[in-house]
């Protein structure tokens, strides 16, 4: 059934069809300081110093939020979520954007409502109207408190699915099915079991990391290239998951059904049988 399992989505070029980040600072023109800061800076740092330039030029946050709810989503990818909502999957984003700009989307798209969790870089409007963007982890320019080579310093999602899937294991959910298509997807997709679901964007790099080291990847692996092929894929994996569940519950009905009627069952005694012996009086 659908109520067993868990989507987890990444957002830009997976949800919507672009880089968020990218979206806003291309179309409010900080694109040059913007690659200059990344000369020296992690992407996390510098898109928070590019709110920072943004704001002492006057853009402010309902600037940025119009510009967001420009971003394109495919229609395909819009129903796929509100079909697996209605069915009764649970939906979650683990996504290296930010919590301002995953919401405004969401909700200018009517998509907010369907997820139960977003995991993301915290981002919110400070008392200047200012918007100041933060690591999901915390980090130094060595170090991350994460430690994990295959994840930028700001984020490792293989450490959200292993929250996720130990969280879902105690509320009786049986299975993830991940969609993603960057390199930070990858860490992820090595956490799911044989019971889970990955699928990578075709020819994005998550893809071409998963054909490289396909013996590392214990889930079943389903690749998709647009929207439309992913919302197919997707539907095609919930049908398949929610006919196998159903087939594991009658199995098990018949099962204890076989165990009741087996307890029921009398074995008849003959009336020519040879007498139990008398019990044995022990005394002490």
């Amino acid at each position: 059934m659908a109520t067993t399992t868990v989507l987890v989505f990444y957002f830009d070029k997976t949800i919507i069809d672009c880089d968020s980040d990218n979206w806003v600072i291309d179309h409010l023109g900080a694109t040059k300081f913007f690659d200059h800061l990344l000369l020296s800076l992690p992407w996390n740092t510098s898109m928070r110093r590019v709110m920072e330039e943004l704001h002492s030029q006057g853009w402010s946050v309902e600037d940025i939020a119009e510009v967001l709810k420009t971003v394109p989503l495919n229609p395909n990818t819009s129903s796929a979520i509100k079909s697996a909502f209605a069915l009764g999957c649970e939906l979650r984003i683990v996504s290296d954007a930010n919590k301002f700009f995953i919401e405004t989307i969401l909700e200018h798209n009517g998509l907010l409502n369907c997820f139960s969790e977003i995991n993301t870089n915290p981002g919110f409007v400070d008392e200047e109207g200012k918007l100041c963007i933060f690591p999901y982890h915390e980090f130094s320019f060595n170090s991350s408190s994460h430690g994990c080579p295959l994840c930028p310093p700001n984020m490792c999602k293989g450490l959200i699915i292993e929250r996720i899937k130990a969280e879902i294991m105690e509320k009786g959910k049986k299975r993830i099915i991940y969609l993603g298509d960057g390199k930070g997807d990858f860490c992820p997709s090595l956490k799911l079991s044989e019971t889970d679901f990955v699928m990578p964007r075709l020819n994005f790099p998550v893809w071409e990391l998963i054909c490289e080291n396909r013996d590392l990847v214990k889930a079943e692996v389903h690749e998709w290239s647009d929207f439309e092929e992913q919302g197919r894929v997707l539907f095609q994996l919930i049908n398949k998951v929610s006919i196998a569940d159903v087939t594991s519950n009658a199995a098990a009905a018949a099962d204890v059904h076989q165990l009741i009627d087996c307890k029921l069952q009398t074995v008849p005694i003959s009336s020519h049988a040879t007498p139990l012996p008398k019990v044995l009086q022990i005394r002490f």
